[in-house]
């Protein structure tokens, strides 16, 4: 009976470790460009964890304009704007991206193409809206990110600040959404679902975030979302880092052309 027990416990243990554990090699794509950071996946129907660096996997950065998901659910769950088509108007500041005007950060803006397009200054504006209270409440319940809501960041605590999440709280915090199981209707749900949609086809449905803030000198850019196909559902959090003066003009592109290869190095994606 001992021996059974055993080998019992062997076998369960070395089942969690396969699911729960299983580093892949996923982060060549990141050393090919010259990133650090790392891909984390799950696989949803075989509860299958998948990580390039599962150390990475776990420490908590700010989540840029990732934060941008909970954010849009936060803002329609306290009536703080009233739909996806809710118009707030510009102030007439003109932001620049790297020296550039960008054309859809000056203008008056709706929250799809805020979420979309990464208006900052539109959702810093639904920040003031909402409140440190009420932030400090939804993430609580949601279980996202350190909790560190800074006052002395402009609204911005997501970009600038304490505030911080690991690609692993990211993809627990998408299951949550995808699950039904954060306090917010099921308005909330289909309209920030109908606004993460970055591509569709016949095959498949991505619903994801870009993000991309600095710190310590450190360039951080996320690309956090899920996957769904005909018979699942493949959640991915992929965040690189790099120096801020390092010249590696591809870093943008870079987010989402290393999820797609990690994709189709799984079969989930065909060229």
């Amino acid at each position: 009976m001992g021996k059974l027990k055993t080998t019992v416990s062997l076998l369960v243990l070395t089942c969690w470790i396969n699911t729960i554990l299983a580093q892949t090699d996923f982060g060549v794509f990141l050393k090919a460009d010259g990133f650090d950071g790392s891909i984390t996946i799950l696989d949803y129907k075989n509860n299958k964890w998948l990580y390039s660096d599962t150390s990475d996997a776990k420490k908590a950065t700010l989540p840029a304009s990732t934060f941008k998901i909970i954010n849009s659910c936060i803002a329609l769950e306290t009536n703080v704007i009233e739909d996806e088509n809710e118009v707030i108007k510009w102030n007439g500041e003109i932001r620049k991206f790297q020296g550039e005007p960008v054309i859809a950060w000056n203008r008056d803006t709706y929250l799809k193409d805020a979420f979309q397009n990464s208006t900052i200054w539109f959702y810093v504006e639904l920040a003031k809206r909402i409140g440190n209270r009420n932030y400090r409440e939804f993430l609580s319940k949601c279980h996202y990110g350190n909790g560190k809501i800074n006052n002395d960041t402009d609204g911005d605590f997501w970009n600038y600040g304490d505030f911080a999440v690991t690609p692993i709280n990211q993809i627990e915090f998408l299951q949550a959404i995808y699950e039904r199981k954060l306090p917010f209707s099921e308005r909330t749900y289909k309209i920030v679902e109908e606004i993460m949609i970055d591509e569709k086809t016949e095959n498949y449905t991505i619903r994801g975030k870009t993000g991309w803030t600095t710190k310590h000198g450190k360039d951080i850019g996320w690309w956090v979302g899920y996957i769904e196909v005909k018979d699942n559902v493949y959640f991915f959090a992929t965040r690189l880092i790099k120096g801020i003066n390092d010249d590696k003009p591809n870093f943008s592109k870079a987010r989402k052309e290393i999820v797609r290869k990690a994709f189709k190095e799984i079969g989930v994606l065909q060229d």
